[in-house]
């Protein structure tokens, strides 16, 4: 599948669901599959790498580079049910998008279904940058890039590069979670992103992501065991103002994420009273 079907498949039917395909090999020999799922993913990361270097790594190329990995995860075995994009089609960008944080999948899968609604790029932490393969990919993006040691000093660049960038009609993709992990705590869930909305006067679009389909590793956190066989949820909300300073609108967001998360079965861990 080329990256112009699949748009139209996300314009026309507001979501994608991975064709129907038999991987029983690959879901009885968990670990094979998860060896030829690494051997590929670097192949594919030293592709764009190459392409990156060589630029201009533009949108287009970018959300190429990105389906190829939607394609690697269903060869073997996993499957994607993304919906919720009747919004962004219905209304002209850009936006926050607000998501949690699962897994290495998201940064890697979000590219090729956003950029079909417009030009995107992420806020990430500054060492992503430095990696010696996958940096040059992100730096290729213009990324916003956060320390993650000082939170003031990391929400006057988001607000400033961020602000920038949507009046430029670049949209932004925020993960406010401290880091990653299988389970949504809505403490460690900042309001960065509602804020950044705010202060741009864009809507924010609330993400709720499954993606455990490759887990966090133990020892090195981006190298963990796949699932074959797994279903990878993406679910966009619709665009909402931000009400007064934000409050209410972040709640929403985390609503919308607990609730989304509790019908696939994930973990949720809720403020306490």
């Amino acid at each position: 599948m080329e990256i112009d079907l699949f748009w139209h498949i996300l314009r026309t039917t507001s979501g994608y669901q991975s064709p129907r395909k038999s991987r029983f090999l690959m879901e009885k020999l968990p670990v094979w599959a998860t060896c030829i799922y690494y051997v590929r993913l670097l192949g594919i990361i030293f592709k764009e790498s190459i392409a990156a270097q060589k630029g201009p790594y533009d949108s287009r190329t970018w959300a190429k580079g990105s389906l190829s990995v939607i394609r690697l995860v269903e060869s073997v075995g996993g499957r994607f049910q993304v919906s919720g994009l009747r919004g962004m089609y219905g209304q002209k960008g850009p936006f926050v998008y607000i998501a949690n944080h699962m897994s290495l999948l998201d940064t890697f899968v979000l590219p090729c279904i956003l950029v079909a609604f417009g030009q995107v790029t992420f806020v990430v932490k500054e060492g992503l940058l430095k990696l010696p393969v996958f940096g040059v990919i992100m730096r290729a993006v213009h990324p916003i890039a956060v320390t993650r040691r000082n939170p003031r000093e990391d929400l006057k660049v988001v607000l400033t590069e961020g602000q920038e960038l949507l009046s430029r009609g670049c949209s932004v993709i925020i993960f406010p979670q401290a880091t990653r992990s299988d389970k949504f705590d809505a403490a460690s869930f900042n309001s960065l992103g509602v804020k950044l909305a705010r202060k741009a006067g864009v809507p924010v679009v609330p993400v709720a992501l499954k993606t455990d389909f490759q887990q966090n590793g133990k020892i090195i956190k981006d190298i963990g065991r796949i699932n074959p066989g797994r279903t990878l949820y993406l679910k966009f909300g619709e665009p909402m103002a931000v009400e007064s300073i934000g409050q209410a609108t972040h709640q929403k967001v985390v609503e919308f994420i607990t609730q989304n998360l509790k019908s696939w079965g994930g973990e949720v861990h809720l403020n306490p009273d």
